[in-house]
C-alpha cells in the first residue's frame, strides 16, 4: 500500500475505534464530567490549603497543677502562660483560646520548693489533629508543695452589738469546744483558734443559743472538718458586789462578814435578816462559818467573802 492510499484503507478499524472512544470521552455527558472536574478540583484546593503549615502565639492560657491529696500549694505560681503552636492553618484558626486549659502533674513530687519545668512532654493540653505544641512561656514556675495535717484548735465565739444597758452575759459555752482542722503544716503551726461567724447580741436580755455557727478560717486552703458549732449564753441583770453584816445564829451581838455578789436588784431587795450563818465543824474539826441562803438566792448569786467579826 503505497502514500496515495487513504487514511480510512490504510488504518481501517483502528481509526474508527480511536475516534469512538475519542466521541466517548469528549462529547457524550460532558456536563456530568465537567462537575466532576470542578469537584476534583474543590477537593484539590481545599486539601492544599488545609495542610498549609503556620505557627501562632496564644497568650494568657489557663495553668492548672495537680498535687497529691496530702500535699498542699502554699505560694501563688503562675496561673497564666503563653504557648506557641504550629500546624493546619485552618485547624489551628479553629482554636478558641478559651477552650484551652495546660495541666501539669504534680502528684509524685516531694513537698518542698519546687521549680517545675513546663514542656510539650510533661503537660497535658488538648489540640486538634494536626496541631502540636512547640514551646511553653514561661517555661519555669516555682511551686511551694507542703505536707498536710490535722490538728484540733479551740473554738472563740465572736460576737457584734451589745446588750441592753445594766445587762451582762454571765457565761457562754461553745459545742463542740475544740474542732479539727486540716491545712497545710506550715498554717496549722500558728493557728491556735478558729473563730465563729459573729453573733448578734442587740436586744438580748436573757439566755439563748446561737446554732449551727459556720467556722471562719482566714486561709482559704485550710477548712475545720466539723462545719459549725453551737453557742450557750447567759445573759442576765448586770451584777454587783454587796457587804452584809449578818448576825450569826441566835447571837445577835456576833456578827459575820458576807459579801455576796449577783444580779443588782436582787441584792437590793435582800435583808441582813435573810441570810443566816452557823458555825460548823469542817472536815477537819475546826469551827467554820457557813452561809444558808434563802431560796430565791441559791444558784443566782456567788459568796465572794464569809468572815467572822
Amino acid at each position: 500500500m503505497d502514500s496515495s492510499t487513504p487514511l480510512r484503507e490504510r488504518y481501517g478499524p483502528r481509526m474508527l475505534f480511536v475516534k469512538h472512544v475519542a466521541t466517548k470521552i469528549f462529547l457524550e455527558d460532558w456536563l456530568l464530567k465537567l462537575l466532576a472536574l470542578v469537584i476534583t478540583l474543590a477537593l484539590w484546593f481545599g486539601v492544599t490549603g488545609l495542610s498549609t503549615p503556620t505557627t501562632t502565639r496564644l497568650t494568657g492560657i489557663p495553668l492548672t497543677i495537680r498535687f497529691a491529696s496530702n500535699t498542699e500549694v502554699t505560694n501563688s505560681p503562675v496561673n497564666e502562660v503563653d504557648i506557641i503552636i504550629s500546624g493546619d492553618k485552618r485547624r489551628i484558626n479553629q482554636i478558641n483560646k478559651n477552650d484551652l486549659i495546660i495541666s501539669v502533674d504534680l502528684t509524685d513530687v516531694q513537698a518542698g520548693d519546687r521549680v517545675v519545668q513546663l514542656t510539650p512532654e510533661n503537660i497535658t493540653l488538648d489540640l486538634p489533629t494536626g496541631v502540636k505544641l512547640d514551646e511553653i512561656q514561661p517555661n519555669r514556675i516555682a511551686v511551694r508543695l507542703e505536707p498536710v495535717e490535722i490538728v484540733e484548735v479551740d473554738v472563740r465565739a465572736e460576737t457584734e452589738g451589745s446588750l441592753p444597758e445594766g445587762y451582762e452575759i454571765y457565761s457562754q459555752t461553745i459545742t463542740p469546744a475544740k474542732v479539727r482542722v486540716r491545712g497545710p503544716a506550715g498554717f496549722l503551726r500558728s493557728l491556735s483558734v478558729i473563730s465563729t461567724e459573729k453573733i448578734d447580741l442587740s436586744d438580748k436580755i436573757s439566755d439563748f443559743v446561737a446554732k449551727q455557727l459556720p467556722l471562719n478560717l482566714e486561709n482559704p486552703k485550710a477548712s475545720p472538718l466539723e462545719a459549725s458549732v453551737d453557742v450557750s449564753f447567759r445573759i442576765g441583770e448586770r451584777r454587783v458586789e454587796r457587804l452584809f453584816l449578818t448576825p450569826i445564829g441566835d447571837d445577835t451581838a456576833q456578827k459575820a462578814t458576807v459579801v455576796l455578789f449577783g444580779p443588782r436588784s436582787l441584792l437590793l431587795e435582800t435583808q441582813p435578816s435573810d441570810l443566816k450563818v452557823v458555825i460548823e465543824p469542817n472536815a477537819g474539826g475546826e469551827q467554820v462559818p457557813r452561809l444558808i441562803l434563802p431560796e430565791r438566792l441559791e444558784g443566782k448569786v456567788e459568796i465572794r467573802k464569809l468572815t467572822l467579826q
